[in-house]
């Protein structure tokens, strides 16, 4: 008799206790943030449309234009999280293209002033770098070990550009610069 009033009191207090975890709530992970409290490379890293497709959108707006800049921004009142591109066309036509992050759509088109963009730049000198915006982002992709491109700057470096590209890692970001060639530079 004694060993079945025992045995039902364990019973009891494993139930009991199985109760009492199960109303206990679950720790928060990163998987419970919010978009706001996930910072830039987080969400690039998660969006559904990479930053290179998001080039070819921009690129195919018009006529042998080439982008020069990319940044992922986060949304905010008016904007979803998007891409916001700079294309140069031959004739010194600078646009900016918006494109959703999530579907790929273009959702914004705006003229910008070139000498704004420009300090010591010409639409020549993207012209004359035999690789483009498009292929650094893979190049720097490779050297990074993998992630996702999600920013990319145009910069002067002597008499040609070079790309200043950041990549979302899991837990970081990195920044890898590839040169008009194709080289990562140091």
């Amino acid at each position: 008799m004694m060993h079945r009033l025992a045995a039902a009191a364990a019973g009891f207090l494993a139930l009991s206790t199985g109760l009492v975890l199960a109303q206990t709530p679950a720790p928060k992970t990163d998987m419970t943030k919010t978009d706001k409290d996930m910072k830039e490379y987080q969400l690039a890293a998660v969006s559904k449309v990479t930053l290179a497709q998001a080039l070819t959108t921009a690129e195919q707006q018009g006529e042998k234009g080439r982008a020069i800049d990319a940044d992922f921004e986060k949304a905010d009142g008016k904007n979803p999280n998007h891409y916001s591109i700079k294309v140069v066309y031959p004739d010194g036509k600078l646009v900016e293209y918006g494109i959703n992050a999530d579907d790929g759509a273009l959702y914004k088109t705006e003229n910008q002033p070139i000498e704004r963009y420009f300090t010591r730049l010409k639409p020549a000198d993207f012209q004359k770098a035999t690789t483009s915006l498009k292929d650094a982002l893979k190049i720097a992709e490779q050297k990074a070990g993998g992630g996702k491109a999600y920013e990319a700057e145009v910069e002067r470096e002597g008499a040609s550009v070079q790309y200043d590209i950041k990549v979302a890692l899991p837990d970081r970001e990195q920044k890898v610069k590839v040169g008009p060639d194709g080289k990562v530079v140091d």
